[in-house]
């Protein structure tokens, strides 16, 4: 296995530690691919000058995420799936469920968003759409900000939803114009947030959980730690439903197959503790300690606390910063000992002196709700605790302590802790037994299974990668297709451009010339053949001086040279000419700066007339 470029790694842990994007889990053959592909847009060769472009360009972050993150997708994408789902699926789950209880759906990797409302307009058509607005909740979730907003607008071209059958386009889509927009009264049951796979926390109590041909970006690590959150995530007996480069044959421990043509899998119950562990002997107990071990114990046990608090002395000073304040608002010890009222902190995430002398005056505690911190892309919401400290007496305050308490996830997860520690020990109970008898059996089966999972992880590695670069050409061609219909609309309109020009000059009376500086013929219209005998083809391209016709053209070059030198006003002068019928006139030949858009003159235009008719016109 070739080694990692070090260069490369470098500009991944920029990106993971300026932007929170942690890319480190994906596979670098893609991910190569990909950087290098934009490295090559701005002109950068080497990973070290293309960190030194990001630090320069804060817009190229922007540009960079665009090209990693391929949000190729579509509505109804592989219909066989989609009609699995429907029709075998989505009946037994909606049936093990209450008649008004609610459906949870999560879209992974949603991209723009047509997988999520496609999932909206199925589970629309088998419930009905009061009943979809009363039961469902469709979360649609991914890393890429701009692909979310463009999915929660709902709006979508002729060709984006091509896939959608006429019928259901008509029920389920607005047209206004040449875009197409979901119905905002079901639109109102798909939730777009941003949420990171490798990062971030799962949503809970999932029925159908659909994350299609993501994974495969992954490499196995990240992907085995994506699928334990989805198994957390998912209800008791909930489905998965993943895309054709996705197998999870390695991964039987969390999930079954239920059609393995159509990647749709069922959560198994979570693998028991080992033998023993609930049974194991108490921990001792802890003797008393002395008063000075106490003092120290309590002290330490503030600065270990979960719950970020700071305290304060009577008259303001920062007395303690417990290690959760320094990772939550990025104080630290230094900041003891200095005034509370210079901290960032004493007013956000929100107003805390007034608070703090409320807590002050009335000697009681006071609690704030609802306290919402931005802390870079993530949103923490925050109970935020005022506690005056008095002495023993009670009667001489000594300071406060503010506590802040993350309750972001916490009730749903405690409540979840519960239910899973309970279905553990039951399982646990019911499978001490069974695992002794299938133990020696186990052993045999062993080695046979490592062989095939081994050829199987080759198999899937190589599947997933011609996936993947199946979606990067699809976006390639996307780009493709654009710029030539804006090629196609410029041609367009240069033809209606010239053919306006040639319309113009072949209903003027007059002979028109253009010269250039070097008076080379440009512009030769119909009137001039009239007039001299020669087509445009014989003229266009020679010097004017060179044309065989029957007006004395070297008197027509001071007229020329004058124009091109910038003289004031049209040049002109009545010349004796012979035209294309050998008939003697008097022609008018007028000349006049053909100028530039910064005004230099870059050409003459030349009318040329009989005379007569000119002043047959002035009569």
């Amino acid at each position: 296995m070739s080694q990692p470029d070090p260069g490369f790694e470098a500009l991944l842990q920029h990106l993971k530690q300026t932007r929170g994007f942690d890319f480190t889990g994906y596979k670098r053959s893609s991910l190569v691919r990909r950087v290098a592909r934009r490295m090559s847009q701005v002109g950068v060769s080497e990973y070290g000058d293309y960190l030194d472009h990001l630090e320069l360009h804060a817009e190229e972050f922007t540009a960079l995420f665009n090209t990693i993150l391929i949000n190729v997708t579509g509505f109804f994408r592989d219909a066989d799936a989609w009609e699995f789902l429907r029709t075998e699926v989505l009946p037994d789950l909606l049936a093990s469920k209450g008649p008004t209880e609610p459906v949870r759906v999560w879209s992974a990797g949603c991209a723009s968003g047509e997988e999520a409302y496609t999932l909206a307009i199925v589970l629309a058509e088998m419930l009905g759409p009061a009943e979809f607005r009363d039961r469902v909740k469709i979360y649609a979730t991914d890393v890429d900000e701009e692909a979310l907003s463009y999915a929660r607008h709902g709006t979508y071209s002729e060709r984006e939803v091509g896939g959608v059958p006429d019928e259901l386009r008509e029920r389920y889509f607005e047209q206004v114009g040449g875009r197409f927009t979901f119905r905002k009264d079901l639109r109102r049951s798909v939730i777009f947030g941003r949420n990171d796979l490798v990062q971030d926390a799962p949503i809970s109590r999932i029925d159908l959980l659909v994350c299609r041909n993501t994974l495969m970006y992954f490499n196995a690590e990240t992907q085995a730690r994506i699928l334990a959150r989805f198994h957390f995530g998912l209800a008791e007996h909930g489905v998965l439903f993943l895309g054709k480069a996705e197998m999870l044959l390695s991964h039987g421990s969390l999930f079954l197959p239920v059609d393995l043509k159509r990647r749709t899998f069922r959560k198994t119950p979570r693998v028991s503790p080992q033998n023993g562990t609930l049974f194991a002997d108490p921990p001792p107990l802890v003797t008393r300690s002395s008063p000075e071990s106490i003092d120290l114990l309590r002290d330490e046990a503030v600065l270990a606390s979960p719950l970020a608090q700071v305290v304060l002395n009577g008259e303001g000073i920062v007395a303690v910063v417990n290690r959760q304040a320094e990772v939550l608002f990025g104080i630290s010890m230094r900041d003891v000992g200095r005034p509370f009222r210079d901290l960032e902190l004493s007013y956000r995430p929100l107003e805390l002196r007034r608070h703090i002398e409320k807590a002050v005056d009335e000697r009681r505690t006071v609690r704030v709700t609802d306290v919402t911190y931005h802390r870079g892309p993530e949103v923490v919401h925050l109970e935020v605790q005022v506690s005056p400290l008095a002495s023993g007496g009670g009667n001489e305050p000594l300071g406060v302590s503010v506590a802040f308490h993350d309750v972001t996830d916490f009730r749903r997860l405690q409540d979840e802790l519960e239910q899973a520690n309970r279905q553990l020990e039951t399982a646990y109970e019911e499978l001490q037994s069974t695992n002794e008898e299938l133990e020696t059996t186990n052993e045999e089966l062993r080695s046979t299974v490592e062989e095939l999972e081994t050829t199987n992880e080759e198999l899937q590695s190589t599947n997933e990668e011609l996936e993947t670069m199946n979606e990067e050409l699809q976006s390639t061609n996307d780009e493709l297709q654009t710029i030539n219909d804006e090629l196609q609309d410029r041609t367009s309109e240069l033809d209606r451009s010239n053919e306006f020009l040639e319309t113009i000059l072949t209903s003027l009376r007059a002979g028109v010339v253009v010269v250039g500086t070097e008076l080379v013929v440009q512009v030769w219209n119909h009137q001039a053949e009239e007039l001299w005998g020669l087509r445009r083809d014989e003229a266009v391209g020679e010097h004017l001086l060179n044309l065989d016709i029957g007006l004395p053209l070297d008197l027509v070059r001071p007229v020329v040279r004058g124009t091109l030198a910038g003289e004031d006003g049209p040049q002109e002068v009545t010349l004796a000419a012979v035209n294309r019928r050998r008939r003697t006139i008097d022609v008018r030949v007028v000349a006049s700066p053909l100028r530039g858009d910064t005004g230099t003159v870059v050409g003459a235009i030349l009318t040329m007339e009989e005379a007569s008719s000119v002043e047959d016109l002035v009569r």
